[in-house]
C-alpha cells in the first residue's frame, strides 16, 4: 500500500469510526435531486445485473439494488466501514451481499465481472487515471458505471472545503471539468448532469416550514441556469456521471 492509499485508509476509518462527518448533514439536507437521478438510474439498470458498489462506505445503496434484484459486491478501502457495512446489513436480514476491503484503484476481479459500477462521493479521493481504467477492464462491453461526485470548480464551496480541513482527506479533490474529459478515453459514452447551485441557499433554512417549497424554487432555478448557460455547470457543487461503452486502452 502506498502512502496515498494508507492516508486514504487511516482518514476513512476515523471518520467512520467517529462520525466526523456528520456536521456536514446540513448540507446534504438540498441533496435529494441529485440523489434521487442516482437512484432513479440505478434502479433502471441494476434489476438482475451484477453489481459493484464502489466505495460503499457504510453500505450506500447496496440494499437498495438488492431488493431490486441485483447481484451485489460492495467494497471500500476502509475495514471499520466494511464491517460496519456488514453489521447494518446483518440487522435488516437482507441476504446475498458480499462485502470486501479492498484498493477500488487496484480491484481483484477479473475483466468484465460486473454489469454495473455504482458510488457516491468515491472518484475524488482516488488516482482518477487508475480507476477509470480500473472501472472499464471490470465492466462487460454493455456495462455502465454510475457516480454521484462533487465538483471543484465554485470559489465559494472551495473556500469552505479549506476552513474545514478536518472533514476532508489531505489527497482528495474535487472533480474538474478535465476530470470528466479524461473518462472519454475509456468509455465512448459520458454523461454529466449537474445539480446544486442556487438550491445551496436552502441551507439556513432546512428547518424551517417553507424549506421545500424554497427548494424547489431554486432547483428550478438550477436547472433553468444550466439549461440556457452551460459555462455555469462547472459551478454546481454535484455532478451525477453515467458512463458507458467501456473499452480498453
Amino acid at each position: 500500500m502506498n502512502r496515498a492509499d494508507a492516508r486514504e485508509r487511516a482518514f476513512h476509518d476515523r471518520i467512520f469510526a467517529e462520525g466526523t462527518r456528520r456536521k456536514l448533514d446540513k448540507f446534504y439536507s438540498v441533496t435529494s435531486s441529485s440523489r434521487d437521478c442516482y437512484a432513479s438510474i440505478l434502479e433502471s439498470l441494476c434489476a438482475g445485473r451484477r453489481v459493484l458498489e464502489y466505495g460503499c462506505g457504510t453500505a450506500g445503496f447496496s440494499v437498495f439494488m438488492t431488493w431490486r434484484g441485483a447481484s451485489v459486491t460492495a467494497v471500500d478501502i476502509s475495514p471499520i466501514a466494511i464491517e460496519q457495512s456488514r453489521r447494518w446489513v446483518s440487522g435488516k436480514g437482507v441476504p446475498g451481499i458480499r462485502f470486501c476491503a479492498m484498493n477500488a484503484e487496484t480491484l481483484a476481479f477479473r475483466d468484465h465481472s460486473f454489469d454495473l459500477v455504482c458510488g457516491t462521493g468515491i472518484l475524488h479521493h482516488l488516482d482518477l487515471t487508475k480507476a477509470i481504467a480500473e472501472l472499464a477492464r471490470v465492466l462487460t462491453p454493455g456495462g455502465t458505471a454510475v457516480f454521484i461526485e462533487p465538483l471543484g470548480h465554485n470559489p465559494l464551496i472551495n473556500f469552505y472545503r479549506k476552513l474545514t480541513p478536518q472533514m476532508r482527506s489531505a489527497d482528495e479533490h474535487p472533480l474538474r471539468m478535465r476530470d470528466l474529459k479524461l473518462a472519454s478515453r475509456y468509455f465512448g459514452q459520458v454523461d454529466c448532469r449537474f445539480f446544486h447551485l442556487h438550491s445551496l441557499l436552502a441551507v439556513p433554512f432546512r428547518n424551517r416550514g417553507f424549506f421545500d417549497p424554497l427548494l424547489g424554487i431554486l432547483e428550478a432555478c438550477d436547472r433553468l441556469l444550466f439549461a440556457i448557460a452551460p459555462f455555469a455547470r462547472r459551478y454546481a457543487w454535484t455532478t451525477v456521471l453515467r458512463l458507458s461503452q467501456p473499452r480498453r486502452t
